[in-house]
């Protein structure tokens, strides 16, 4: 891996970099690389520091929707600089007490920064901002977001994302500003847009 801060933009539409490292994973310390999760669609979401504020908001927001994105056939993987010892105490610790409980998906330890600074959301104090990745079950990158460090994830939004993204790759088709599920898609081309359009006017 590079020490150099990757363009994080650069990113979308090309193979997402190769990761491995040390995770909580079902209470236990664990081994992950992104290969792991070949053949399945990923968020990989990055957050600043385990034992703050608005991240566990975040990362148990994740967990208790993560229903909703196995089915789509997607996992998430969360990720900080802290050590995996860190993340492991943080999740023994109460909810109520700012504390993450039992959380449904691996968090990866990246002590060296060498993750965060290859998908490119490494700031200059030496956390990573609020940095959300989709990568498909290619592993190309399909979709790049990045948030300043006070304002938290909407985690809707990525279920929704994700779907969108699984549509498109799977019908050929784009899809419209706010697009759910149900809702039409359009044609990619001068006429057959006009089929939405037409309809959505």
């Amino acid at each position: 891996m590079t020490t150099e801060n990757t363009n994080p933009w650069s990113l979308v539409g090309k193979a997402a970099p190769e990761f491995k490292g040390q995770a909580v994973v079902n209470g236990a310390i664990k081994e992950i690389s992104l290969n792991d999760f070949s053949n399945k669609w990923k968020v990989l979401f990055f957050y600043p520091l385990d034992f703050t504020f608005v991240c566990p908001t975040e990362i148990t927001a994740f967990s208790d929707h993560i229903q909703s994105f196995r089915d789509l056939d997607c996992e998430v993987i969360g990720c900080s600089v802290d050590s995996q010892f860190s993340h492991l105490a943080w999740t023994k610790q109460d909810r109520k007490d700012g504390g993450l409980g039992e959380i449904a998906y691996p968090l990866l330890a990246d002590l060296s920064k060498n993750i965060a600074r290859e998908y490119g959301c490494l700031n200059d104090g030496g956390v990573a901002y609020r940095a959300t990745y989709i990568i498909d079950n290619n592993n190309v990158v399909q979709h790049v977001s990045i948030n300043n460090l006070g304002v938290g994830r909407n985690v809707d939004e990525y279920t929704r994302l994700v779907e969108a993204f699984q549509y498109t790759a799977k019908h050929g088709e784009v899809c419209p500003a706010g697009w759910t599920k149900g809702k039409d898609s359009m044609k990619p081309d001068p006429v057959g847009s006009k089929e939405y359009f037409s309809k959505n006017a």
